[in-house]
Order: structure tokens, then sequence, then C-alpha cells
């Protein structure tokens, strides 16, 4: 961790990284399906900004949102009661204007998603090397021989042994590691200038995932990509993202860099998440759960959608949604109206009688 620790230090501190241009910005994005009970807000009016060089790391409880919007990037959402309006600007295009055979030219060769599950991303019935090879053929018009001696120099370059043999077997002969290591070298084959890694250290052994996560910054770095990093380890966010924004039941509750997010965060879903964190230090004590449920989005609460959860809620929290508000001076926003550390919130009577101040007064000014 130490180490991630001095990595992430030395990408925030280089003046060259990043640029003032945004690489992907959402505007008002939603996404939602129609029911025959109404209209269901997967995502809801999202702004969000990914630059040059630079990681977002996308957090939040399953169900938060998360994976729909990344996918609605990639424009994979496939639904005939799918709605959608707002604007997903890559380069200044909005890919929401754009048909299917031009996104096609777009997939893979400017934008590239790795998949949560490689097991199931990958085609069993198909070799490794067909699939590694289909966008460089598509994209960049090698022949299959040029194409497959660009696959094994492609999963060479993301520390994969023996990759002439590699291409020959199918995805269930690698372990677990390997076959994302090779949905990676698929993702990056064509040089993408867009990257969204949908939780790619699942169901990985601590060491493996320390190995994927120090291959994706590696390649980051290369080639000067961005890359949304969506993951439910805020362990893994707070040191290897620049950038950070917390999900909530289809909305962006707290956004900016991750040192002021995760330093002195102000939405109190932020820090219940971070609550219920095991602690090394804390073997012994019992993990604080957050309670009750998600909102259900077909009929969202009228005011704040965590008011119900919230030990700090107040009654207008649970009469007025608070907007996101202006960032700060580092850029930092937040959704509510009694923000963490604040006097009004350290001194409000949580509505469960609980005292108040809890973690935002015991904590000191920037620790995580």
């Amino acid at each position: 961790m130490t180490n991630s620790n001095h990595q992430h230090d030395a990408r925030t501190s280089d003046p060259t990284r990043g640029s003032d241009t945004p690489l992907l910005e959402l505007r008002g994005l939603r996404v939602g399906f129609d029911t025959d009970n109404g209209v269901v807000w997967a995502v809801d009016d999202v702004d969000l900004t990914v630059r040059r060089g630079r990681t977002l790391g996308l957090v939040g409880e399953s169900g938060s949102g998360k994976t729909v919007l990344s996918r609605s990037v990639m424009n994979l959402v496939a639904s005939p009661r799918l709605r959608r309006s707002g604007e997903i600007l890559f380069e200044g295009r909005n890919l929401l204007d754009l048909g299917r055979d031009q996104m096609n030219k777009i997939l893979g060769a400017e934008v590239a998603m790795v998949f949560q599950d490689p097991m199931t991303a990958l085609n069993p019935v198909f070799k490794v090397g067909a699939q590694l090879t289909e966008g460089l053929r598509l994209h960049q018009g090698l022949s299959k021989r040029a194409a497959l001696e660009a696959g094994i120099e492609l999963l060479r370059s993301v520390h994969i042994p023996a990759p002439e043999s590699v291409v020959r077997r199918f995805p269930h002969q690698l372990s677990g590691g390997m076959r994302q290591r090779v949905m990676i070298a698929t993702a990056i084959a064509c040089g993408p200038k867009l990257l969204l890694a949908d939780e790619p250290t699942t169901a990985l052994d601590v060491t493996v995932q320390e190995q994927i996560l120090n291959l994706l910054e590696e390649k980051r770095d290369e080639s000067g990509m961005g890359m949304v990093l969506i993951s439910h380890d805020l362990g893994v966010v707070a040191t290897r993202t620049d950038d950070v924004a917390v999900m909530y039941a289809g909305q962006i509750v707290e956004h900016g860099p991750v040192e002021s997010v995760f330093g002195q965060m102000r939405m109190p879903y932020t820090e219940a998440l971070f609550k219920s964190i095991p602690r090394m230090d804390q073997s012994s004590a019992r993990l604080q759960a957050i309670g009750g449920r998600p909102p259900n989005l077909l009929d969202p609460p009228p005011g704040c959608r965590f008011a119900p959860r919230c030990p700090y809620a107040q009654p207008k929290c649970r009469e007025e949604a608070p907007p996101l508000t202006a960032p700060d001076s580092s850029g930092h926003r937040w959704r509510c109206w009694f923000p963490v550390g604040t006097p009004v919130a350290v001194g409000a009577a949580p509505a469960d009688g609980r005292p108040s101040g809890s973690a935002a007064s015991e904590r000191e000014p920037g620790e995580v």
C-alpha cells in the first residue's frame, strides 16, 4: 500500500499529465428503462469529466448505476425500452448522435472496455488468438498473419509468459489472472484513447489484483489514455485514481480530486462507505454496515435519496432534494444539505437519536 501511495503522489504531481480539453464529458446524462410501472432512471442527470492521462474512480454500492453508466458510454446498453437523454461527448463528439456503423468504428479503436468477468466476456468456443486479433484486423486492416504476430507481442506486453502458446488456447484453459490479462491486451490492442475498466480485479487473489492494477497503470502512463476505474474497493480507488465520483441511486453524490474527497469527505454516504471497511487495527470491532436499502428508483423519495438511511437526516433532507454544489477551490462537489464535518451537521440531532458528530468530528483534517 505504501508503494502505491508513492506512485499515486508521483502521478498527481506531474504537471504534464492531463489536459485542459476533456477527453470524455458527460452532461446531464440520463439512462432509464420503461417498465409496466413507470420509468426506472438507472443514471440520473450525471455530469462527469475524464481527462487524458488521468484516472477517474467510480464507486458505490451494487445497483448504484456504475455499470449502466460505463456501458452507456460504450453504447452497449441494449433494450427496446431504453431511454437516454443528455450528452456523452468524446473529444467533442456526442456519441448519442452516432449511428451503429459510426459507433463500431470508435469502439475498440478509440474507446475500449475491460469487462468485469473475463470468463463470460471471452467467447469460450474461440481460441484466444482469434479474439485478440479481431480488432486489429477490423480497425487496422492487418492480415491474419500480421495480426497474430501483433497479438503475440500484445500478450508479451501484458507480461504473459509463452504468448505463442497462449494464442492457441481456449479461455477455459487459462487462469483467472491470465484471462484478465488477455482482456486488457484485447482492449488496448488498437491504442484506445479512453479505457473503461469495470471491476477488473473481481474474484482475483490479492497478489494478482496488484499485478493487474499495476498493468493498467503502466499502459495508461505509456499511452496517455484516460481511464475510468469502477471498483467496490475504496482502498484501490484511494491509491490508484486521480479523481473520484461516488454514485448513489443513479446520481453522483460526491465528486472531486481523490485527496479532497477521501481526505475531507462531505457526503454522509461516502463516510458510511468508509466506516464499513474492515480495518487491520480494529480486527475485533464490529463492522458498521449501512442500514436499510437503496430507494426504489420507480418512486424515489422526494428529498435526498440517502435520507432514509442517513443518521444525520433532518426534515429538510426528506422534503427537498439537495443539488450538487458548485466545485470548491479543489474541484470538490457534494450533494448534501448538512455536509459531514460542518457545524450544522455536527450539531444536528440524528434521526435515530444517537449522538451526533461521529467520525466527522473525530477525524483529523485530511485523514482518511
